[in-house]
């Protein structure tokens, strides 16, 4: 109760999740038009929902890998500076740090820069995974990628393109590597398409 002057007002807090939820987890078939009705049953799932050790924690939970393309998100993004939707500051945004690896580290893939079609397109590949710093770390030869397959510790790589001219950047592609990952050396899983 709150006392304010001569009066006595009490504040009520409802609690409505608990209506919302039992809303929810009845089946449509179920419902009347006023809600719930009289033979309403809470829904039951088919199965439990299950993590392997690792999952939330965005390591590998399958043992043979998966890899992840961008291809899609790449050519929208790409389409989308072309329409004139995307400014060239919305698409050149890379980090001054991931312009120092292209150019000491990078590895040329033979094709030209989508944006300014002046320079060649280089590959950086970064590993992040336990025991490893929390930035991860920039891989510059395949035998160092290769030692990360060999891992008892699971690792994931990220692949960025990266053109240091204009300072286009875009994930290429994800996989992960280490702890039983099949260790062969990870290709694009399609070959990449001219925007």
């Amino acid at each position: 109760m709150v006392a304010t002057g001569d009066m006595e007002h009490t504040i009520h807090h409802f609690d409505v999740s608990v209506r919302y939820i039992e809303i929810c987890s009845v089946p449509w078939s179920s419902r009347t038009p006023r809600g719930l009705g009289p033979l309403a049953v809470p829904r039951r799932y088919p199965g439990a929902v299950s993590f392997r050790p690792g999952a939330l924690d965005g390591l590998q939970t399958s043992p043979t890998g998966g890899q992840v393309e961008y291809l899609l998100a790449r050519n929208s993004v790409i389409r989308e500076f072309r329409k004139g939707r995307l400014s060239r500051l919305d698409v050149c945004d890379a980090h001054p740090e991931l312009i120092r690896a292209a150019t000491n580290l990078g590895r040329p893939i033979g094709d030209p820069c989508p944006i300014c079609e002046d320079s060649e397109l280089v590959e950086v590949t970064f590993v992040f995974g336990a025991k490893l710093p929390a930035g991860g770390l920039c891989v510059a030869t395949q035998t160092e990628l290769g030692r990360y397959w060999r891992r008892k510790e699971p690792v994931v790589c990220y692949v960025i393109e990266v053109c240091c001219a204009c300072r286009w950047n875009h994930l290429t592609r994800m996989y992960p590597a280490g702890a039983g990952v099949d260790a062969v050396a990870r290709k694009p899983l399609r070959s990449r398409k001219k925007s």
